[in-house]
């Protein structure tokens, strides 16, 4: 669960309330389940997306922490890791062939045969969710999740964080971009997609913006003294 957010930020989306989105927030209604474990770091950075991404998909969860027992605690319920999928940071060989958008792969990053049938029965899928060394933290902290199959991502598009966060390879992508990625081909609907990266258009639209600077406040006079007049003795205004 997320902490109570700070004074001057959105109680929904909790970003600063010059940066929040929910305007733009459109619940998609998602059959494969998003989980998304987030590095308590990541939690602090106006342009993290991980709970973004959980009010866009209306089956969805979003944990703080660097480490759980296990799928079943997160979820409360019994749960096959096989049938759930967990984005893998590891490398992958392709053996020069073209890879796919979507793959599943093994232990040693070989692509799995029957990859689009593994991908097909899978009831929800793990994204990690910091830095790219944040993330790996995760990963190693939380020796349940090799047991859920490896998915990896071969975006044909760049992330929309352009240069607003460096990311450690040009195939980086959000959190919400991955997310949103892989359920519009799991399920097979690219409207999954480009619904739910409006809210992060919009954040990254509203970064751009200049915030507005709050007007000086004009000094205190010490004390004894008159506050000088707007308009100074004889000059101006009807006087007699």
């Amino acid at each position: 669960m997320h902490s109570a957010p700070a004074p001057d930020s959105c109680p929904t989306c909790l970003k600063p309330n010059h940066l929040c989105i929910c305007e733009a927030v459109q619940p998609i209604d998602n059959g494969v389940f998003l989980l998304i474990l987030q590095h308590p770091q990541e939690k602090r950075e106006n342009l993290g997306t991980a709970q973004i991404a959980h009010l866009q998909f209306a089956n969805s969860m979003v944990k703080v922490g660097l480490s759980w027992p296990g799928l079943k605690r997160i979820l409360g319920r019994e749960v096959d890791p096989k049938r759930w999928g967990v984005l893998y940071l590891g490398p992958v060989k392709d053996g020069g062939a073209p890879r796919p958008e979507v793959a599943v792969v093994d232990k040693d990053g070989q692509p799995l045969r029957g990859s689009a049938d593994i991908l097909d029965d899978l009831e929800g899928v793990i994204v990690l969710d910091g830095t790219w060394s944040q993330a790996k933290t995760l990963w190693w902290r939380n020796a349940w999740l090799l047991k859920c199959r490896r998915i990896v991502l071969n975006p044909q598009f760049r992330s929309l964080y352009g240069q607003a966060r460096k990311e450690p390879r040009r195939d980086s992508v959000s959190t919400l971009e991955a997310g949103a990625f892989l359920l519009s081909r799991l399920e097979g609907d690219q409207t999954i997609m480009d619904t739910a990266l409006k809210p992060f258009s919009l954040l990254l639209k509203k970064l751009r913006t200049r915030r507005p600077r709050p007007t000086p406040m004009q000094p205190t006079p010490p004390a004894g003294e008159d506050a000088a007049p707007a308009v100074a003795d004889g000059e101006g205004g009807d006087g007699a």
